[in-house]
């Protein structure tokens, strides 16, 4: 089993800036995909980044390209999600999975596990 701890969401406005973290508890060692997702109210949830831990490929949405960052951090077995240059239409619920199943890393099916989520929202 494996559990996901996210944290770091918040309230800021337009061209601010979030970290998000994701901490993995249990059987860390048999990830290999581990993505961010997120829901806005009304919306069907989207994937946002993923990474490929062995090698750190990393994989991120058309929508947030050039302004979300990936990073990992094995010995703390945690996953960073930095969020810059930030829109109104970025708000959301963000949530960590993993327990990847399947060939879409960016689709939210095809994930065993997930966290509890963090809300990120942005005023402009």
């Amino acid at each position: 089993q494996v559990q996901l701890v996210e944290s770091g969401g918040g309230s800021v406005q337009a061209g601010g800036s979030l970290r998000l973290s994701c901490v993995a508890y249990g059987y860390v060692s048999t990830l290999d995909y581990i993505g961010w997702f997120r829901q806005a109210p009304g919306k069907e949830r989207e994937g946002v980044a993923a990474i490929y831990t062995v090698n750190g490929n990393t994989y991120y949405a058309n929508s947030v390209k050039g302004r979300f960052t990936l990073s990992q951090d094995n010995a703390k077995s945690t996953l960073y999600l930095q969020m810059s240059s930030l829109k109104p239409e970025d708000t959301a619920m963000y949530y960590c999975a993993a327990g990847f199943r399947g060939s879409l890393v960016l689709s939210p099916n095809e994930y065993n596990y997930w966290g509890q989520g963090t809300q990120v929202t942005v005023s402009s």
